[in-house]
C-alpha cells in the first residue's frame, strides 16, 4: 500500500468533502444510539475521523500510511478533537481492545487484493467488535466497476499541484487499475512527478454476504449510494450494514 505514501499530499485537494458529510450522516442514522466508540479502518488523512470525533463518538483511526497518519494527526489538532490515530494493516487487526463500531469507507475494503483478504478483514473486523456492535462499510458495485470506471478520466490543474487520473479495466473480473500521475511543487518553485498505480476489485453482492455469514454476521443489511433504499442493479457504491450477535 505503498502507493498512498505521495497522494496523502494532496488526497485532500482532490477528494469531494460533501462525501465525508454524507459517510457522517448515515453511519449516525445506522449506529445504535448507545455507540460510544469507533475504529475507523483505512481512515486515510483523517477528515471522517475528525468527524466522528466531533459528534462526541471516542475515535481510533488505523491505516497502513504514516504520511496519511501525519496529515490526519496535524488536522486533528487544528480541529481541536482527540483521536487516537494508529499506524496498522486492516488484514492484521487486534482483537485485544473491543469497538462498538467499526467503519470501512471510500470503498477501501476493494483494495484487498483477493477474496481471501477480504475474508480476512471480515473475519478481524468480526473479532474486535463488542457483542451487538455493527460494522459498516461500502464497496464499488460490479456495475460501476464494469461500466463506469472503465476510460474514466480526471484531470485537474491548480497552482501547486497537477492531477491526473486515468482508469482501465483490470485482468481480474469486475477489476480496475488507475493510473495516477502527481505534479507537486517543490520548494524550488519546481515540480516534482509521482506515479503510482492503485488496483480495485470488488464482486456481487451475494459473495459479500456470503463471506460475512462465515466471519459470524448473520444480520446484514443492504442500502446504495448514501440512501435508504435496497440495491438496484445501476447503483454504484453498496453499503452493508452488519451486526454482530
Amino acid at each position: 500500500m505503498k502507493a498512498y505514501e505521495t497522494f496523502a499530499f494532496v488526497y485532500d485537494e482532490v477528494m469531494d468533502e460533501s462525501l465525508y458529510q454524507k459517510w457522517l450522516a448515515f453511519t449516525k442514522n445506522k449506529l445504535p444510539e448507545a455507540t460510544q466508540s469507533i475504529l475507523e479502518l483505512a481512515c486515510g488523512t483523517g477528515a471522517l475521523a475528525c468527524e466522528f470525533a466531533k459528534e462526541g463518538y471516542q475515535v481510533t483511526g488505523l491505516d497502513l500510511s504514516e504520511e496519511m497518519l501525519m496529515v490526519a494527526y496535524n488536522r486533528a489538532v487544528e480541529e481541536a478533537v482527540n483521536v487516537n490515530w494508529v499506524i496498522g494493516d486492516m488484514l492484521d487487526l487486534d482483537d485485544s481492545e473491543k469497538y462498538q463500531a467499526i467503519t470501512c469507507f471510500s470503498d477501501s475494503i476493494c483494495y484487498m487484493r483477493n477474496a481471501q483478504e477480504v475474508q480476512q478483514v471480515f473475519d478481524g473486523v468480526f473479532n474486535a467488535l463488542e457483542d451487538d456492535g455493527v460494522f459498516i462499510f461500502d464497496v464499488h458495485s460490479t456495475y460501476k466497476i464494469d461500466h463506469i470506471f472503465p476510460n474514466y478520466s480526471f484531470h485537474e490543474n491548480e497552482e501547486d499541484f497537477a492531477f491526473l487520473w486515468d482508469s482501465y479495466p483490470g485482468e481480474k473480473s469486475h477489476s480496475i487499475v488507475h493510473e495516477l500521475t502527481f505534479f507537486v511543487k517543490n520548494d524550488e518553485n519546481h515540480f516534482n512527478r509521482f506515479d503510482e498505480i492503485h488496483q480495485e476489485r470488488t464482486y456481487e453482492i451475494d459473495y459479500y454476504q456470503m463471506m460475512l455469514e462465515s466471519s459470524g454476521f448473520m444480520n446484514v443489511r443492504l442500502y446504495a449510494d448514501f440512501e435508504d433504499h435496497v440495491p438496484k442493479p445501476t447503483s454504484e457504491r453498496i453499503f452493508f450494514v452488519c451486526k454482530k450477535y
